[in-house]
């Protein structure tokens, strides 16, 4: 198999590398060589965040360059179009509607920009988003956006439930387990 890439885009406290650490395990489980890259960035004052997750039959580097990514998971609308420049042709974005005002716009300095997912739509690119904020909170936290987008994710993937459930159970605490099992559920259960 060829190797496939994976970029998780979001706001330091998002959760994404929580995400990015259940797909790898998910994805080894399923036989497949894994590479995790974890780039923080500014994420402790709530700036960008990425990980890259790739996996196939060997893979050598964790990396993904522009053009190569088949998967945007975008935790926050606007990370969604910082790095769209990384999607292949034909990818797929799957991505939280949720808007988190930036630096630039709360000083006042910048507007954040309007109709985004429209704007992504107009390119031709394939976009499946969805209010991820309101299916967490519905779960019974919001902290639980991770979940609910790969919940979402899952549709993309021929891997049993089974398997993305003990992900879950593999890697979330057991007092939240529940919680964001519910939280996957919902993310799956959306129709597009």
């Amino acid at each position: 198999m060829e190797t496939k890439n994976i970029i998780i885009v979001g706001v330091g406290g998002q959760g994404s590398l929580l995400a990015s650490k259940l797909l790898g395990y998910l994805l080894l489980k399923q036989g497949y060589d894994v590479k995790v890259s974890e780039v923080h960035g500014m994420s402790q004052r709530g700036g960008s965040v990425v990980t890259y997750v790739r996996f196939g039959d060997r893979v050598f580097s964790p990396v993904v360059d522009k053009g190569e990514a088949d998967f945007i998971v975008s935790f926050e609308i606007l990370e969604t179009a910082r790095w769209l420049s990384y999607l292949k042709p034909g990818g797929q974005i799957v991505t939280n509607t949720q808007q988190i005002d930036p630096m630039p716009v709360i000083t006042g300095a910048a507007e954040y920009p309007a109709e985004l997912v429209e704007k992504i739509k107009r390119k031709g690119l394939k976009i499946d988003a969805m209010d991820c904020l309101s299916l967490a909170r519905e779960a019974g936290s919001p902290k639980a956006v991770n979940i609910v987008l790969l919940g979402r994710l899952s549709h993309y993937f021929d891997i049993e439930d089974a398997a993305w459930q003990e992900a879950l159970s593999a890697n979330v605490p057991p007092k939240f387990l529940e919680l964001n099992k519910k939280a996957f559920a919902l993310g799956k259960s959306l129709t597009q």
